[in-house]
């Protein structure tokens, strides 16, 4: 807690640097303008809502629910051709085909997820298990992704999230294919379910948990307030979760989400994601190695502007942090499970 050294992520394969003194340092640098709270419940023109036109002029449907349209302006598409041969292996291209989609979680641009009911959440979870679902029956990659807050590249306030499908694995999921398929062949056990178990036990990084599930703010984390959620049993993918895990899961997401918001008191800018076992082709593998989790990765560092940048020796040796992740978890830890702004009311 006072002395710095590194912690090794075994998911990653790499370190990260915990300096917990320097937290201790005064701030001279970027402030950052605290989120926006004023934001409209509907506006004809914010191409997320209901009824609005978007860019390529088709008009959405009067929504009451989750809603999923092809990206306007897609990273990924179908029919992409393949590049051309490579003349020096210095120089390679691979093809790289899928389709983008965005979903909105709600038809209000002002109720993000945890403001939400726990059967609007649900709602969600479902809505991105049927995605998986259906892109994974012939991608090997679906991933799912949700940017919030302008600090995070968010350009639009309405609660949404993004689903990129790939006919390729991406790096990350590259990655954590082969340290899950390593420690299985190792240690005989999927990494995060005996990870989980660990962590269930030692309760010193646990933020929230309940029959099914666990947030912790990992061993390894790297960003100030990053957390790990995390199945209790062995799960591939998020189809794979019955009715009553996604219910559980309803309620820590909610819980989870309403201790962020209450950190800072502000509307907490966080990109997550979900990794589950690769699709497409890999359906008919055994993937008994993967384990279902997803990633939160918050900027904010000190207050609602003060965050944390990756540059410079981030950028150039390896991660680098300002306080413990037993410092951040006992933080999140001790905050109310009741929003600030119900609390106002």
């Amino acid at each position: 807690a006072e002395h710095q050294h590194a912690r090794y992520n075994p998911l990653r394969d790499d370190w990260v640097l915990v300096s917990a003194h320097r937290v201790k340092r005064p701030w001279q640098g970027q402030l950052e303008k605290p989120p926006p709270e004023d934001v409209a419940r509907w506006d004809p023109k914010n191409p997320l809502c209901p009824g609005a036109t978007r860019a390529n002029g088709e008009v959405n449907p009067q929504y009451e629910g989750t809603f999923v349209f092809p990206n306007d302006f897609p990273a990924l598409q179908p029919d992409a051709p393949e590049p051309g041969d490579s003349d020096h292996p210095l120089f390679r291209a691979a093809a790289a085909r899928g389709v983008c989609k965005v979903m909105c979680f709600h038809p209000w641009s002002d109720l993000t997820l945890p403001l939400m009911s726990l059967a609007e959440i649900r709602a969600v979870i479902d809505t991105w298990a049927e995605l998986m679902a259906e892109l994974g029956a012939s991608y090997p990659w679906v991933q799912i992704f949700e940017n919030k807050g302008v600090m995070m590249g968010c350009s639009n306030p309405h609660p949404h999230c993004q689903v990129w499908a790939s006919s390729f694995l991406p790096n990350e999921a590259r990655l954590e294919d082969q340290t899950q398929r390593q420690h299985l062949s190792q240690h005989g056990v999927p990494m995060l379910l005996e990870y989980a178990e660990q962590e269930a036990h030692r309760k010193e990084r646990l933020v929230v948990e309940n029959t099914d599930w666990l947030v912790v703010v990992p061993y390894w984390a790297t960003w100030p307030y990053q957390t790990l959620l995390l199945p209790r049993r062995h799960v591939c993918r998020l189809q794979d979760l019955c009715e009553g895990e996604r219910d559980s899961l309803a309620s820590i997401m909610q819980r989870l989400l309403i201790k962020y918001d209450n950190l800072f008191e502000v509307p907490f800018p966080y990109s997550m994601g979900w990794h589950g076992a690769p699709t497409g082709r890999y359906l008919e593998e055994d993937c008994g190695h993967w384990q279902l989790h997803a990633h939160y990765y918050p900027p904010l560092l000190r207050s609602a502007t003060v965050r944390k940048f990756m540059v410079g020796y981030e950028m150039l040796a390896q991660a680098q942090r300002d306080l413990t992740p037993e410092q951040a978890a006992e933080r999140l830890r001790s905050l109310p499970e009741v929003h600030y702004k119900h609390r106002a009311k």
